[in-house]
């Protein structure tokens, strides 16, 4: 059977689900950047491994990322790159642009929580450099306190979004028996010249820059535990010489993957 094993403490909640008819919780919008960089022999992508007293994804290797904030839809700096309109065709969400503007100023902000990269710059045509000082890292901080909304930190800054430097990449939903479900778009995006990736949202106990082939590697031989959506990423990015030719690609418009369980007798497997 193909598809990926269930983990055996999620075996008997699916299992019970199953068992007595359960309803779906409403998926929350989330974000996750594949932040990328070159290397001898290819791009590397940056991945964290959640710490073990994490909710959500404990132990498991991933991109920074979260759930939509409600202020992440009111940004109201200019934004370079699609439209709303434009990125609410390229995520699949139809004619929702302000949830797709959300999304995008959201993919923003936990990149900079999380990894301390910052996707905005002056104008269409530039990018903040290095964000990693004192001032800036006390801005970084109130973001992730929420003391501050990503658009007010940029207006102050007088910054815009840079949306164009992301790419919508792929969009996977939580299995209906989890009941902390998020429908998550993937971005791939570049490391902006003069920042650095660093783990600094307090969320992640090491950090890691692989080529995405000897991360699935990692993932297959059960050193590095990941997700479904995470492995597959990193497969669709096996097999490119450069960072270049990655954002070349626009796969969009997404179409929404939910892996569903198959209950065998010893287990479960998520397939899609």
């Amino acid at each position: 059977m193909g598809g990926w094993p269930l983990p055996a403490a999620l075996v008997e909640t699916a299992r019970r689900f199953h068992r007595d008819g359960g309803t779906p919780v409403e998926p929350r919008r989330a974000a996750t950047v594949v932040l990328l960089r070159d290397g001898p022999d290819g791009p590397l992508a940056y991945l964290v491994r959640r710490a073990s007293t994490m909710a959500f994804a404990s132990g498991m290797y991933a991109f920074p990322g979260g759930a939509v904030d409600p202020r992440d839809a009111e940004v109201s700096p200019g934004q370079a790159g699609p439209s709303d309109a434009e990125w609410a065709r390229l995520l699949g969400f139809g004619a929702d642009g302000a949830a797709a503007r959300a999304v995008v100023c959201a993919a923003v902000r936990e990149t900079f929580e999380e990894a301390g990269v910052l996707l905005a710059g002056p104008d269409a045509g530039s990018v903040v450099g290095d964000v990693s000082d004192d001032a800036w890292e006390s801005d970084r901080r109130d973001l992730a306190a929420h003391r501050v909304g990503v658009g007010a930190l940029l207006a102050d800054r007088g910054l815009v979004v840079r949306g164009d430097l992301l790419r919508a990449w792929a969009r996977w939903v939580t299995p209906e028996f989890e009941p902390r479900r998020y429908d998550a778009s993937f971005f791939v995006a570049a490391v902006p010249d003069g920042q650095r990736a660093r783990e600094v949202g307090g969320e992640a106990d090491r950090e890691v820059w692989l080529r995405p082939a000897d991360a699935v590697a990692g993932y297959r031989s059960g050193a590095m535990g990941m997700l479904p959506p995470t492995v597959s990423v990193l497969a669709a990015l096996c097999g490119f010489a450069s960072v270049a030719d990655v954002l070349a690609v626009s796969p969009g418009p997404l179409v929404p993957v939910t892996p569903r369980v198959v209950l065998t007798d010893s287990g479960a497997r998520l397939v899609v």
